[in-house]
């Protein structure tokens, strides 16, 4: 057996894959995985458990792996995390768990991911659900949102025996899940509603189509409805631009609506009514996870697509796989770039971008070396789509209806770094409406610290 190098994932064709929505990544069968989970060395002081925002016990479900007891790792990883199969998929581990993961000293870390993939799917699949509650503790608690951090801290709470409603503005659960993350990595049906399921397996009640600041205040649910405590968990969908000119014109969207009308309405599909334009010629603006959704999204829809991002490779915030992925399946990368000005032909529709090169000059306050602009290189690119994946900021509905919640300059929400309590007393807050556009798994780690916050705060009452 082959110590150092990992037990290689199977990968549906580039060629292949850029024109269908199906998932990339095959994962693990149980053969390869047991492989995999035996080329752990089962440390006795665990690095890769303080690499997870969770707290798996990670070194615990790989050696049930590694013996065939994939129902008891199924278990162990859920008395954790709300959401396996998804965090199987999408969590950066490799600067996480793997990243931590000793065997990566000498060879490759093992692909903690790849197998809380399989043990959640193999769960899924043979249909095994987490160890649900006993008994009720007779006290009520609102979660705002259904994304990772909702579901994770209605989870937790579920488990402690709390009745916990979950409160989610559109028609289907999930949050980010269902409209930001596309298909080919995260299959809605098979991976993310029966994720969801689960939870409400655990007891929680999910009602949709309720807009908190709309439908109902937080001041409503606890004076009038009897909630005890809220957790805030909505998200940060409100999407930034850049502020030059022609991004008012037709062909120019938000990565948030792209996505959310091709993940969520299913545009993609025909005999949806729910059509979205994909020129021949596709720029997306920025160098996140996002971007390279956006960009692969649009290259499945038959464009050609190019990345244009104001820094070089190395300081792209996407995850290496994405970038990977991204130039497999022919997304063109026009690094070191930025747009000046969105070009409009005489319709009012984007006919391309007025682009200047860039240098790296001194690192910012981010760390990473500030682009300059390079005078005189300005040139034009033709394109008949722009999508700006710039990130996003927290809709400041929630808390422009509640009163005594204190917010940021950014319209963030303020919470306790440790179990997510804000300035107003019951109500907690996590996630991207407290840090801004984060990952997945940060978002469940707050949502997990504020389920914790809850209970203590209300044992203490």
């Amino acid at each position: 057996m082959d110590v150092l190098n990992k037990v290689p994932v199977r990968e549906q064709e580039p060629a292949v894959r850029a024109a269908n929505f199906e998932e990339v990544c095959l994962g693990y069968n149980e053969e390869e995985a047991v492989a995999e989970a035996s080329r752990c060395i089962n440390c006795k002081n665990a690095q890769c458990v303080k690499g997870c925002p969770v707290a798996i016990d990670i070194p615990g479900f790989i050696a049930q792996v590694k013996e065939g007891k994939f129902e008891e790792a199924y278990q162990t990883i859920s008395a954790s995390s709300a959401l396996p199969a998804v965090c199987g998929r999408v969590c950066p581990q490799e600067t996480q768990c793997e990243g931590k993961c000793i065997r990566g000293i000498k060879g490759d870390p093992v692909s903690i991911g790849k197998l809380e993939r399989f043990t959640a799917d193999w769960a899924r699949e043979h249909g095994i659900r987490p160890n649900a509650p006993e008994t009720k503790n007779g006290h009520k608690a609102a979660v705002i949102g259904s994304g990772p951090a909702g579901l994770t801290c209605a989870g937790d709470l579920a488990k402690m025996g709390y009745d916990v409603t979950i409160f989610e503005a559109l028609h289907e659960p999930g949050g980010v899940l269902v409209y930001g993350i596309p298909e080919f990595r995260l299959p809605k049906q098979a991976v993310v509603a029966a994720e969801v399921e689960n939870v409400k397996a655990l007891g929680v009640k999910i009602e949709t189509n309720v807009v908190i600041g709309k439908s109902v205040t937080i001041d409503e649910l606890m004076e009038k409805e009897g909630f005890e405590a809220v957790f805030i968990g909505s998200g940060a969908g409100l999407p930034k631009f850049m502020g030059i000119p022609g991004e008012q014109a037709m062909g120019v969207f938000s990565a948030n609506e792209y996505l959310t009308r091709n993940n969520l309405m299913k545009a993609f599909l025909e005999g949806y009514d729910t059509p979205i334009k994909t020129g021949s010629k596709v720029i997306v603006v920025g160098g996140g996870n996002v971007a390279m959704d956006a960009a692969r999204t649009a290259k499945r829809l038959g464009a050609e697509v190019h990345i244009v991002y104001r820094r070089s490779e190395e300081e792209l915030p996407a995850r290496v796989e994405e970038v990977h992925h991204a130039k497999e399946e022919g997304i063109i990368f026009d690094l070191l770039q930025n747009p000046k000005e969105l070009l409009v032909d005489e319709n009012g529709c984007v006919r391309g971008a007025r682009v200047i090169k860039m240098e790296l000059g001194e690192p910012d306050e981010s760390g990473r070396r500030r682009p300059v602009e390079v005078p005189g290189s300005e040139y034009e690119i033709e394109a008949d789509t722009v999508i700006m994946s710039l990130g996003t900021s927290p809709n400041p509905l929630i808390s422009s209806t509640t009163k005594g919640l204190e917010t940021n300059r950014w319209k963030c929400i303020v919470a306790d770094e440790d179990n997510g309590a804000t300035s107003k007393e019951g109500v907690y807050a996590g996630g991207d409406a407290v840090t801004g556009a984060a990952t997945v798994i940060l978002a469940m780690g707050a949502g997990k610290a504020a389920a914790k916050g809850i209970d203590e705060y209300l044992r203490a009452k």
